[in-house]
């Protein structure tokens, strides 16, 4: 037993010299990164608070009737917004909202390509089912860290912690939807002439777009989930004020902040649960 405990694998230090050796030679690449997240971040911020909430509530309903077609749903949409008004935290929803649609674009824009490479490459998604189930595992405050070494404190290491946690999501619904096709189809694709590009477009995307439809809400419900872990590193939005509750034991604020957490979730999973009305 002794000798197990004494000669201790050097998991950490090896972290620590890989973060020591990227901090002093990736600082270019890390601030690039960082400028592009914080524009898109700025972007979706400017296009949710420019409209008076009232303008922002009606629009939110037309776009779920543009999407579900049914009545029940955009009155609980507005409903929902309306509520949030009343509450006072309209502008730390529209910053919470706009985190988890940077989240939402980076993690869809990473995770479906990479769905399809898996999906017909099944080596390459055999290596990556550990890294995927790593990156869901491992506690969100352990690559908190690294991300605030990174990238300093604000919304980008909350945008980038919030991203290594869904982006498992989408990767693996779309690998999911694609490796799904019916093999009738793309024989019968394959047999009319069809090439590898027209086959995923014409074939294989449109096979799997429920399950890639599902990863997106599965994206934005779990991006909405880190809205308090990114409090914690600087990020603004409906975690602040969750924060400021646990610290001042305000049960009335924390109540109140949960609350419109979770009709913000509600909010989003009704208008992008693909292929239902209800």
């Amino acid at each position: 037993m002794a000798l197990l405990t004494d000669h201790k694998l050097p998991v950490g230090r090896t972290a620590k010299i890989v973060f020591d050796w990227l901090k002093a030679n990736a600082a270019p690449f890390f601030d690039a990164v960082a400028a592009g997240l914080e524009g898109l971040i700025a972007a979706f911020e400017r296009a949710l608070e420019f409209p008076h909430p009232l303008v922002f509530t009606a629009l939110a309903a037309a776009l779920t009737w543009a999407i579900r077609r049914n009545l029940a749903t955009c009155l609980l949409v507005a409903a929902g917004f309306l509520f949030i008004l009343n509450q006072g935290y309209w502008d730390e929803t529209m910053q919470s909202l706009t985190l988890v649609l940077a989240a939402g674009v980076v993690c869809m824009a990473l995770g479906v390509p990479l769905g399809i490479a898996a999906a017909h490459r099944p080596r390459l998604y055999d290596w990556m089912q550990p890294v995927l189930d790593l990156m869901q595992t491992l506690p969100t405050f352990v690559y908190l860290i690294p991300a605030i070494v990174f990238f300093g404190i604000g919304s980008v290491p909350g945008l980038i912690a919030t991203v290594i946690f869904v982006l498992p999501a989408p990767i693996r619904l779309t690998h999911l939807g694609i490796a799904s096709t019916p093999t009738e189809l793309v024989e019968a694709a394959r047999s009319f002439g069809a090439t590898p590009r027209q086959l995923l477009w014409k074939v294989e995307l449109p096979s799997a777009l429920p399950q890639i439809m599902t990863g997106l809400n599965q994206t934005i419900m779990l991006s909405l989930s880190m809205v308090v872990i990114a409090a914690l590193v600087g990020a603004s939005g409906l975690g602040v004020p969750v924060v400021r509750a646990l610290n001042s034991v305000n049960t009335a604020m924390g109540f109140e902040s949960g609350f419109v957490i979770v009709v913000v979730a509600v909010i989003l999973d009704r208008m992008l649960k693909f292929g239902g009305r209800t």
